[in-house]
């Protein structure tokens, strides 16, 4: 049997914690729409929110290593763009040389040829010498012009691998122009100046080659590493929007209805009062 008192309003005090529970109810999803999480913070949920923050850690990390990687790719392409052009100014020095070879050349033809020669030798090392990206090359081993091997990171560890530099002044630039037939003739044989040089080039090249495209295969692993810790990111932590949605409209409507009823309840007292006037 229901208690009619004016000291206690039983239904009143039921009526406002159903209305305080409604509230904390919308509160906390008002919460999760406008920040789109339902882990917003370690009072959502402490366990998920650090599971969260972990993985987050790890995204920062690959973002970071992608762009120490995007610069070692600049280096790197930078090297193999030189070495293209060193290795085409190869061939117009191996022209030279065969011309050179001929003993049947005059004094002042030779003179013109080795004069080209020279031309060509000096175009090799201007084009090692250019071979820099913000003050780095692999084509130097000299550290205090910006050459030397190159160690950068991978991934989100930290783990690290080494790039070799390779000494482009001693082992990519052919000697002086040969002054006699016999020189050139010696510089185009097997094991000659030319080929020596040549070879080098082309293991540059090679190995440059096969850098980049580790590089490339590296960065795009990371994003894709990045795309799938995002997803279980969003997983984990993000709110159903359109569940959230329609809980917020039932929510709101049981906050009317809760203020309604708690308002009818705090009336009872007053029409108790009324019986004694």
């Amino acid at each position: 049997m229901a208690l009619n008192s004016v000291n206690t309003n039983n239904g009143a005090m039921v009526a406002l914690q159903s209305l305080n529970r409604t509230n904390s109810a919308l509160e906390a999803t008002q919460k999760r729409i406008s920040t789109g999480f339902r882990v917003a913070d370690a009072k959502d949920d402490g366990a998920a929110f650090a599971v969260a923050q972990t993985v987050r850690s790890q995204v920062a990390g690959l973002t970071a290593a992608n762009e120490q990687l995007g610069g070692v790719k600049g280096i790197l392409d930078t090297a193999l763009s030189s070495l293209g052009k060193v290795s085409d100014t190869m061939t117009e020095l191996r022209t030279t040389l065969v011309r050179l070879a001929d003993d049947t050349l005059n004094t002042e033809q030779r003179a013109q040829y080795e004069a080209q020669y020279t031309d060509l030798q000096e175009k090799v090392q201007n084009f090692l010498a250019d071979s820099t990206y913000n003050g780095r090359t692999l084509l130097s081993t000299a550290t205090a012009s910006g050459g030397g091997d190159i160690t950068t990171v991978r991934n989100e560890n930290g783990t690290t691998f080494t790039l070799t530099a390779v000494d482009g002044a001693s082992a990519l630039v052919v000697s002086s122009a040969p002054t006699s037939a016999s020189a050139a003739q010696s510089a185009l044989a097997s094991g000659g100046d030319w080929e020596t040089v040549n070879t080098a080039i082309s293991d540059a090249l090679n190995t440059f080659g096969s850098n980049s495209k580790y590089i490339d295969s590296q960065i795009s692993y990371n994003s894709e590493k990045v795309d799938a810790l995002n997803g279980g990111l969003g997983a984990l932590v993000d709110a159903d929007l359109a569940k959230e949605s329609a809980v917020l409209q039932s929510l709101q409507i049981r906050q009317q209805l809760g203020t309604q009823a708690l308002s009818i309840a705090n009336q009872a007292p007053q029409s108790l009062m009324s019986l004694f006037r």
